[in-house]
């Protein structure tokens, strides 16, 4: 096994880094492994290996009118049956995974 002795240094905002280091270490993989990993599959594949892309979100004009009834009734019925979050944890939620 070649010797590992080349540092790699990122400045990436304290939040986000705090983030995905608890996913890894919940996984039980070190970052240098996963560093290590992602320049393999860039050597191997030519270029990043996973699309650079912005998921498009789906937005009314790109619903039918039966599509969105349906994904209506199913927030009302969830939120009739008490199946949802209030507001504030719903947005804590979504903070975590910014």
């Amino acid at each position: 096994m070649a010797n590992k002795s080349a540092n790699v240094t990122a400045r990436v905002q304290p939040e986000i880094k705090r983030q995905a280091e608890a996913v890894l270490e919940k996984i039980g993989l070190p970052v240098s492994v996963l560093i290590d990993t992602l320049y393999r599959q860039i050597i191997m594949t030519g270029g990043v290996p996973y699309p650079l892309t912005v998921p498009k979100l789906t937005a009314r004009d790109d619903l039918t009118d039966e599509q969105f009834d349906r994904m209506m009734e199913k927030g009302y019925s969830q939120a009739i049956s008490g199946d949802g979050l209030p507001a504030d944890e719903a947005f804590a939620k979504l903070r975590e995974g910014i």
